[in-house]
């Protein structure tokens, strides 16, 4: 068997593995693989074609890793997408001396706290940018 089918059928089984277990990093060493065949179908030496499945497997699985850091790196509680009270308004009619809010929301009493503990606190509309088990983390809104 030459190099090339060698190659292709460790892609093969990796997509397989893939498949049976829905890790997504074995579809990137399978892609690593096709890249090593290509090498083969190119007259690559088996040492250069080792090399280039390496190198894409570094990038593909290196790259695909650095995506989901930077997406798990943004709080799910401060994302729209997840959390759809996230970017809601309500209204704050007074702070408590200890710096919290109760607000009517959803049609219940919440706790509210503010995004930063600077800046003064005044009643009037604000928008939630958080939750935070039952408190909502809310910061003014501002008008233009």
């Amino acid at each position: 068997m030459d190099d090339a089918t060698l190659w292709w059928v460790l892609a093969g089984l990796l997509v397989a593995a893939e498949l049976a277990t829905g890790t997504f990093f074995l579809l990137m060493l399978a892609l690593a693989a096709a890249a090593g065949a290509l090498a083969a179908h190119a007259g690559a030496a088996f040492s250069t074609q080792l090399v280039t499945a390496g190198l894409c497997a570094l990038l593909t699985v290196g790259g695909w890793a650095w995506a989901r850091l930077r997406r798990r790196a943004a709080s799910p509680q401060t994302n729209p997408d997840v959390v759809l009270d996230v970017g809601q308004t309500v209204q704050v009619s007074a702070w408590q001396p200890d710096g919290t809010a109760q607000v009517h929301y959803r049609g219940a009493q919440w706790l509210a706290v503010p995004s930063s503990a600077h800046g003064e606190r005044h009643p009037g509309p604000h928008r939630i940018r958080a939750i935070q088990g039952n408190r909502l983390v809310i910061e003014p809104v501002d008008h233009p």
